[in-house]
């Protein structure tokens, strides 16, 4: 424990756990979006209540989720911090500079849409997780609950604009925890940001298709 305390104070050793924790949580965002992708199945809903009945019930699962917690709460805390010490370190003359020519839009905003995110978080979980898992016998199915939250285009569009920041936020994220694992040099800058792209890109955009089909069956597809 004493160990892990001198490692966390260090401005080092937070940017590693930034980074830790933020390559832990892409892995998770692979398996939701997998599992998510049942949605698409032509069956009633029945597989993805299915699956999302053994997450809710499965204790492995459980702990997982406990572990996923907790990697949100490190995560966002201490990305708060290395942000706040950043700009109480900042010259004053600094917003002088011209920004954009010395990052890219997805570091600039990195916090911006790191807050918008963790925004979109709390409402997604208060959306589908605490009516499922704390008050299932007064909600419908995880897929009911699924195909009225899609129902409302504000709600889709407030969900597409937060995978728009989510895929800045990885972009810039991604590559940064390998830069600070030391593992992004020349020789694997490019296998970096190819993979890279499978997580700001191509996940936002599985996600993103979710809100569309169901806004565009429940309006125009004539789904009950």
């Amino acid at each position: 424990m004493g160990t892990f305390t001198n490692i966390y104070r260090s401005s080092v050793g937070k940017k590693f756990i930034v980074g830790l924790t933020g390559l832990f949580l892409c892995t998770f965002l692979v398996e939701h979006l997998a599992g998510n992708f049942l949605l698409f199945v032509n069956d009633g809903g029945a597989a993805f209540n299915e699956y999302s009945e053994t997450m809710s019930h499965n204790i492995f699962i459980r702990t997982v989720e406990i572990v996923l917690f907790l990697a949100f709460f490190f995560h966002i805390l201490t990305a708060t911090i290395l942000w706040w010490r950043n700009r109480k370190a900042r010259p004053k003359n600094y917003t002088q500079n011209h920004k954009s020519a010395n990052s890219e839009l997805a570091s600039r905003i990195s916090f911006l849409s790191g807050s918008i995110v963790f925004i979109f978080l709390v409402i997604h979980l208060r959306t589908f997780f605490v009516p499922s898992r704390f008050f299932p016998s007064e909600n419908p199915s995880m897929y009911d609950l699924v195909v009225f939250a899609f129902s409302s285009t504000w709600y889709c569009l407030f969900y597409l604009a937060a995978l728009v920041l989510l895929g800045y936020h990885l972009r810039h994220g991604f590559q940064s925890a390998f830069q600070t694992f030391g593992i992004r040099g020349k020789k694997y800058q490019s296998l970096v940001e190819w993979i890279g792209v499978i997580f700001w890109l191509l996940i936002p955009l599985g996600f993103a298709s979710m809100p569309i089909y169901f806004l565009w069956t429940t309006h125009f597809g004539g789904m009950n």
